[in-house]
């Protein structure tokens, strides 16, 4: 699947308007699923409104980034972090139904070996298995990137807020290997630079393919 996601920094005063304008965007987009929402307390650098457009095919998403990028020019908006990206997801069988999407933004410092970036590949891999609350999962590399040189695109589908804000960062597999990378004080910390660590409720899930689901809904399909 081909995504494109956009955290986007808006005043209170103005948010309903461009959200609203952001979703009627994404319903005429032709997505195989998509997500206008406000993010949630706990959101890191994460905007005041997510938006999520999923597609079967890369000209499908190319074909409504100039869209995307004439409603995020609306003088309302101060800031847009985002990447355009492809994958699959990981769906995690017998727990939980995801209520809540969580997208992670990062920057991995560009002098880093290659092997190095594999381990911290493969330790972000790792934390679906040992986090229950995680139900689906896409480690993404960017094709584009929106706000700064992202280098990655980590995303998730937890049960609910509990279950990111506790069982995921509170779990031992969290803060006892996967920080290593993100902490300066740990000396083979390689992600250098403020993170985007955003998420929002959902009606529906956003990572699972059209073939998987066809819930729809006017917030998230």
């Amino acid at each position: 699947m081909y995504s494109l996601t956009r955290l986007i920094d808006v005043p209170e005063a103005d948010r309903s308007r461009v959200s609203d304008d952001l979703r009627h965007l994404a319903q005429s987009a032709g997505a195989a699923r998509y997500l206008v929402a406000p993010t949630d307390a706990g959101s890191r650098n994460g905007g005041d409104l997510l938006l999520h457009l999923r597609f079967a095919t890369a000209a499908e998403r190319d074909a409504v980034a100039a869209d995307v990028a004439a409603a995020l020019a609306d003088p309302a908006v101060t800031r847009v972090n985002g990447a355009d990206y492809c994958g699959s997801p990981t769906l995690l069988g017998g727990r939980p139904r995801g209520t809540v999407y969580r997208t992670l933004l990062l920057r991995v410092d560009p002098g880093t070996e290659p092997g190095t970036v594999a381990r911290f590949e493969a330790d972000l891999g790792r934390l679906p298995g040992y986090v229950s609350t995680i139900s689906a999962w896409q480690l993404s590399t960017p094709e584009h990137t929106v706000g700064n040189s992202w280098t990655h695109v980590f995303e998730q589908e937890f049960s609910d807020v509990d279950g990111i804000m506790g069982a995921y960062l509170m779990h031992p597999i969290h803060w006892a290997v996967v920080d290593q990378w993100f902490d300066p004080e740990c000396p083979g910390f390689i992600v250098h630079e403020r993170v985007c660590h955003s998420f929002c409720s959902m009606e529906h899930p956003v990572l699972h393919t059209a073939h998987s689901e066809n819930a729809d809904s006017t917030d998230a399909r």
